[in-house]
Parts: C-alpha cells; structure tokens; sequence
C-alpha cells in the first residue's frame, strides 16, 4: 500500500459528478492514469448506499496498492476495512472518527484556515485538506481562501502531508506549486476530463517537477 508522506495526487469520486453507475470504471481511470490516493463522497448516500460503493471500489485500490479514503463516513470505513477517513470541521473528534474507521485507520481533516490547520495537526491527524482556495462548486458555502498560506502551514507543519484543495485546475496547478503547495486534491478537473487517465497522468508530471 502506498504510504501517505508518498502520495501527492489525490483524487475524489464524488458522486455530484459521477453517477455510483460510472464509479468503477471512472475509478479504473484514475489508477490507470497513476492517481496517489482515493477518496470517495457521496453527501447524499446513505450508510448502506456508501457501504455499497465503496466494496465495489476498494477491490480496485487494493489492487493497485492505493489508499481509498471515506468521506464523513467513518463506520463505513471500519466496516469496509478502507484504508482511512475524511472528516470536516463539523463532523466530530478525531478520536471518534479513529475508534469507528479502525485501528491503523488514516484519519484526515479539512481546514480553511492557519488556525484550523494548527488544531487539526495538534488533534492528531494524519493529513490535513487545505482550502478551498479558490471558488469550486464543490464547496460553494465555503469563501476562498487564496494561496496566501500555503507556505505558512507548510513550514509549520514541516512533517504532516497538507493537500491543498478547492479548484485547482492544470491552468493553475503550476501558481499553486510555485506558492509552496506539494500535494494537491483535484476533484472536477480529473472528473469531467474527456480522458480521465490521460488528465491524472498529466497533472502527475506537472506534480513531478516539484520537489
């Protein structure tokens, strides 16, 4: 299983772009094209529903030895034996998250602020989200936040992989590494490609001329 300090590219099916119908295929896409680690989300599945999924899912990330991680869902990641879970600021303790995604279970935390960010890591989490930084559909209650603090979580929190995330697009992938970033989560740039595999394996060469 690739470890988390080695991932980089980190990729999101979100069933607000991609119908549980395409999951598997789009999903294959992705590890073709040489996605790092996986997330899924789905806001309006049920447990079962996401239970559903993601054993449709993990066979594929197992195989291609990549982390698949379970958005706002920790028991299902403990009941699917996922390799970890997603959580926002509303949705409880690490330490509860923890206790129902499993021992050994990689638990990352989205934050929008330098003052998130430092209690997240403070709280134990394995990896922090960071953004978004600019305007997506993806988080539309959210306000953007820029690229202004990027470099200051990273020389904070020198040994926390931190993925920034929030409309990042190839177009500006390159000002963002360039601000400090060196992991990113692209989600509609990858997802509404004509060729899925050929937009990751893109993204992962610019992603390659940074240290």
């Amino acid at each position: 299983m690739r470890a988390l300090a080695d991932c980089r590219l980190y990729g999101i099916l979100d069933t607000g772009y991609i119908p549980p119908r395409q999951a598997v295929s789009v999903v294959q896409a992705m590890l073709d094209g040489g996605i790092d680690i996986l997330q899924l989300r789905s806001k309006s599945a049920s447990h079962d529903q996401m239970v559903s999924l993601g054993e449709k899912i993990l066979p594929l990330t197992r195989a291609a030895g990549i982390p698949l991680i379970i958005n706002d869902h920790p028991a299902v990641a403990g009941e699917i034996e996922a390799e970890g879970v997603h959580i926002g600021q509303d949705d409880g303790s690490l330490e509860e998250a923890r206790l129902l995604a499993g021992d050994g279970a990689i638990v990352g935390r989205s934050t929008h602020s330098v003052a998130q960010a430092r209690a997240a890591v403070a709280e134990g989490a394995d990896y922090i989200g960071f953004g978004p930084l600019f305007a997506t559909p993806t988080k539309p209650d959210y306000p953007p936040i820029g690229t202004a603090d990027i470099r200051v979580v990273h020389e904070e929190h020198p040994t926390v992989p931190i993925f920034c995330i929030g409309g990042i697009t190839p177009g500006n992938l390159a000002a963002v590494l360039a601000a400090g970033a060196r992991r990113v989560v692209i989600v509609s740039a990858i997802l509404q490609a004509p060729d899925v595999a050929a937009m990751v394996a893109g993204l992962k060469k610019t992603l390659a001329g940074t240290p």
